[in-house]
């Protein structure tokens, strides 16, 4: 296969929903010699950008999107190793998590993967984080994204709590946090001074690469 085959074979595996093809055309990638940065970004990203915008005005749902994902990571994971050291650390990076007593992840892991395909290196803190282990992580990784989610409303305390840490770190002015879930508003996020409540994956990838 030539470059522009394996590269449409790529974008068209997240497409199809197909883990396993997608993993394969990794490999076929890297055995052809080209730079796994272009098979990531000019293939599984325009893939998955494909799966956000039908996502968006709604001709696919949830579950496919969930298993395009999967499928770009499985791509992702055979690319991403081969990717010379010094532009992993050139890369933005983002982070992601549900915050503590929360453990409702579906919208955070569609966040993940959008900002992935965006092109983001995104350390997913998982569901029920603590407010100080967001400031930790975000201090190691120097991260220039942080995205936080609930879809409870007691657990906006917490949320809270996260962003006013951030703010006593130091490191407030070097970082753009964005907050989600049913029961943020956009008066809830300027109340506790986070720069954006996303309404949706895409919005809060619009934002970001608007910021960062």
């Amino acid at each position: 296969m030539d470059e522009s085959s394996i590269l449409k074979e790529l974008a068209d595996a997240v497409v199809a929903c197909d883990p396993p093809r997608a993993k394969k055309a990794a490999e076929t990638a890297l055995s052809a010699g080209m730079d796994p940065v272009k098979a990531i970004n000019e293939g599984l990203v325009v893939g998955m950008g494909v799966i956000g915008d039908n996502y968006a005005v709604r001709k696919m749902y949830l579950p496919q999107v969930l298993v395009a994902a999967h499928s770009m990571y499985e791509g992702l994971d055979v690319l991403i190793p081969a990717i010379p050291k010094d532009e992993n650390i050139s890369a933005k990076k983002a982070i992601t998590g549900v915050v503590q007593g929360d453990v409702h992840d579906i919208g955070k892991n569609i966040v993940k993967t959008m900002l992935t395909a965006a092109g983001f290196m995104v350390d997913d803190l998982g569901k029920d984080v603590p407010p100080q282990t967001v400031v930790d992580q975000m201090l190691a990784d120097q991260s220039e994204v942080v995205c936080l989610s609930t879809l409870m409303t007691p657990t906006m305390d917490n949320m809270a709590k996260a962003v006013q840490l951030i703010a006593q770190s130091g490191y407030r002015d070097k970082v753009i946090i964005t907050i989600g879930g049913p029961p943020t508003t956009d008066a809830f996020a300027e109340e506790i001074g986070a720069d954006h409540r996303d309404e949706n994956a895409q919005q809060c990838v619009k934002f970001v690469n608007s910021k960062v």
